[in-house]
């Protein structure tokens, strides 16, 4: 087997503002609400450490800072646990933290779209292949996604783009992928059209939020006009980028949560709950009494 370049680094772009989760997030970064115990961020990061990822790349924005403060060490919490035996406890802290110098971040300092945030982490990504995750985006299956995408990428190289099946009536809403012939584990990718209009769609497999890219994708955004909305647009970059490299999608089957919405954050909490043994059994039964409830 070929040996391609190894991803070993990771961008989430954190920098939104958050304004669907007002009055929450007026303090609080949307990245840090919890699914269930732990922040959306937390469970995004720990999918990128799964698939090998050894550097995390923060690019975020004003008042992130308590972003930073989670993925470090919290002395006077450690403490006061290790003075009352809270060896559990402390175990859950350890677990989530990554080691000294796994961890960088960079500001994004005007909100100039995805591809705009993806470039300004370019000094620290440097000349080689990167993971991106979009932190907004819950994936949840037995294997991680990004685990699955590493894993095709040491078959084809090049650049990876992660899609899911949705129903044909709603492409509309998304990014879609032009399905080309398959390859072992995903298939060559011939094409993205973003939010096709309403029965056009070549495909039914919206662009979930998970990428694997190559460091050109850096120039092509250093000089990318802006798109849609005004903003620097990271789909018009990989259109530019893919005319000289191939590209590749991957086909995750979990389940997808939108944690950007109120409706998926919701559905996320839920879902994770119930793939937990300490609270699904006595959570089950109050969630069917309250679907039982006539609509108010």
């Amino acid at each position: 087997m070929r040996k391609y370049r190894p991803v070993r680094k990771a961008v989430f772009p954190v920098a939104g503002l958050g304004t669907r989760f007002l009055p929450a997030t007026k303090a609080v970064p949307k990245e840090m609400l919890t699914i269930v115990d732990r922040p959306v961020i937390q469970y995004v990061v720990d999918e990128a450490r799964a698939a090998g990822i050894e550097h995390f790349v923060f690019v975020t924005g004003r008042n992130k800072a308590v972003i930073e403060d989670h993925f470090d060490v919290q002395v006077e919490l450690q403490n006061t646990l290790a003075e009352r035996g809270r060896q559990e406890a402390l175990d859950i802290l350890a677990r989530a933290l990554p080691a000294p110098g796994q961890t960088s971040f960079t500001r994004q300092q005007a909100p100039l779209g995805l591809g705009h945030a993806v470039w300004c982490a370019r000094e620290i990504v440097g000349n080689e292949p990167f993971a991106l995750l979009l932190p907004d985006m819950l994936m949840q299956h037995e294997r991680g996604c990004m685990s699955e995408m590493v894993e095709l990428y040491g078959r084809t190289g090049g650049n990876i783009v992660s899609t899911e099946a949705v129903p044909w009536t709603e492409t509309h809403k998304y990014g879609v992928v032009v399905k080309g012939e398959a390859v072992e584990g995903g298939f060559r990718l011939d094409g993205m059209v973003e939010k096709p209009a309403a029965g056009t769609a070549p495909s039914n497999l919206m662009i979930n939020g998970r990428y694997i890219l190559q460091p050109e994708i850096f120039a092509i955004l250093a000089s990318q006009q802006p798109g849609a909305g005004g903003e620097i647009q990271l789909t018009d970059a990989m259109l530019a980028l893919a005319r000289s490299q191939p590209f590749y999608g991957y086909t995750f089957t979990g389940r997808t949560f939108d944690c950007g919405s109120r409706e998926g954050f919701i559905k996320a909490n839920v879902a994770y709950a119930m793939t937990n043994p300490d609270m699904a059994g006595s959570l089950r039964p109050e969630l069917e009494a309250l679907l039982r409830e006539p609509r108010r």
